[in-house]
């Protein structure tokens, strides 16, 4: 299948990285290339592109994507190890950093990834199949009711996750689950008909949960946006989009507390405690896809865009 990806809010993340001739700009999730394209060729001819991506497949596409003489850097891993990426593509700074989290659309599209819960494939849901040992399916099948409860409650929101995890171990104690609509059959059994009549499909949450454990999403998200930040040079902006509330909080707590200048007491005279703010808050609040884009593409209904500069 080909690696197709509608890139999100790609006007507003050209405008917020302020492109020019010359930059360097470093995407964080390469995937498909949508933004990236659009990136080198506002850089271009003189720009460095650096795309990272912990998916095989994605950088194979992106290199199709990228037009010949373009001056990118393809770079297999995790953002989660971006000061050894960076170090690797040799470069001495960035004028802009791109995040785009969660999962791109051609990883749910193919089957065999095992995120979608509207086809029949085996429980996976790994990033990098090749490095990471840990599937949905050993989630599900070998986790407590009480770890599946915490991993569902607290990276899917949903309320029903104390009832879904008795429902699973309770399936399971017949059978391992194996593939995603066994799954969503479990999931549909918990929750009572009148909730799963409201708020899209009942598995969404889930799947969500799982595919953020698996992939310990949330625990690199502020390791890499520190390290990105210190790679920044002055005036150069970075730019994360987020789909899921506990990764926009994580994103708002990072830039607002590095964005802190002097914690004095108001009543000192001068400053005693030399604090001075590492970045500016270009967005106070985050930005939104517009109405036209989400009925164009519906996964972009939950983006949020954030945007800081380095001082």
């Amino acid at each position: 299948m080909e690696y197709r990806h509608t890139p999100v809010l790609l006007a507003e993340v050209t405008q917020h990285l302020s492109l020019n001739p010359g930059s360097i700009i470093v995407d964080c999730t390469l995937g498909g290339a949508g933004h990236a394209k659009r990136i080198a060729d506002s850089i271009a001819p003189t720009g460095i592109l650096v795309g990272i991506d912990q998916d095989e497949s994605a950088l194979t596409a992106a290199a199709t994507t990228l037009r010949l003489g373009q001056q990118a850097i393809l770079l297999k891993g995790n953002f989660g190890e971006l000061d050894r990426l960076l170090v690797e593509a040799g470069i001495p700074f960035a004028d802009g950093f791109l995040f785009d989290l969660g999962v791109s659309s051609p990883q749910l599209d193919l089957p065999e990834r095992g995120f979608s819960y509207h086809q029949d494939a085996p429980l996976d849901m790994r990033m990098d199949p090749l490095l990471n040992p840990l599937t949905a399916a050993h989630v599900v099948n070998e986790y407590s009711e009480e770890d599946l409860t915490r991993i569902i409650r607290e990276y899917g929101e949903e309320r029903w996750a104390s009832r879904i995890a008795a429902f699973v171990v309770a399936a399971r104690s017949r059978r391992s689950l194996a593939t995603t609509l066994e799954l969503v059959d479990v999931i549909k059994d918990a929750i009572p008909a009148s909730a799963r009549r409201q708020g899209g499909h009942p598995a969404r949450r889930t799947f969500q949960a799982l595919r953020m454990e698996v992939n310990g999403e949330l625990g690199v998200l502020e390791s890499g946006i520190r390290a990105a930040i210190r790679w920044l040079k002055p005036g150069g902006r970075i730019v994360v989009i987020s789909y899921h509330s506990l990764e926009d909080r994580v994103v708002k707590r990072v830039f607002a507390e590095l964005a802190r200048g002097c914690e004095c007491p108001p009543d000192v005279p001068i400053c005693t405690c030399g604090r001075e703010p590492v970045l500016r808050l270009v967005t106070r609040r985050p930005v939104v896809p517009t109405a036209d884009e989400i009925a164009e593409n519906p996964r972009a209904r939950s983006a949020r865009l954030r945007t800081a500069e380095r001082v």
